[in-house]
């Protein structure tokens, strides 16, 4: 397993179950605001990940996902104070975004397939590499800060 270890980019990931869950269709579900729930969760989804990335960008570090290890500082600070992983929040927001677009109950499916998977093949190696890099300070942030929110 651990050959899977963030090889498929979190985008893809996302991409891929938001796909199935579009295959998958099925029964529908209906709900008075539904379409604005969706234009609030994908809304705060793609704002959530902007700013993240824009973090990284204003750091000088990596935001290529299949290679933790390039990473050269550690962000803390904005969004990653409230959250370790604000980018995976916004893209699981835009799966999350998704779902109720499609209005299908199949595709709830997708949200916790796509925080399982991150948790294990992505953030979990990420976590190590960051460990290693990072020691005490990132003992620490971890500590204070929640993996996802």
């Amino acid at each position: 397993m651990r050959a899977l270890e963030t090889r498929i980019p979190p985008p893809v990931v996302a991409l891929t179950l938001g796909a199935l869950a579009w295959v998958a269709g099925g029964p529908g579900f209906d709900f008075p605001g539904r379409a604005a729930a969706t234009f609030l969760a994908a809304a705060s989804g793609l704002g959530i990940e902007l700013a993240a990335a824009l973090a990284f960008l204003r750091r000088r570090t990596t935001l290529l996902p299949w290679a933790p290890q390039r990473t050269q500082a550690l962000v803390t600070s904005g969004l990653f104070g409230f959250s370790r992983n604000p980018m995976y929040v916004g893209q699981a927001l835009l799966l999350v975004a998704w779902t109720l677009h499609l209005g299908a109950w199949a595709g709830l499916a997708a949200v916790p397939a796509y925080v399982l998977y991150m948790n294990r093949f992505q953030i979990g190696p990420e976590e190590r590499i960051l460990a290693a890099k990072f020691g005490a300070d990132y003992d620490a942030y971890r500590a204070r800060v929640r993996r996802w929110l």
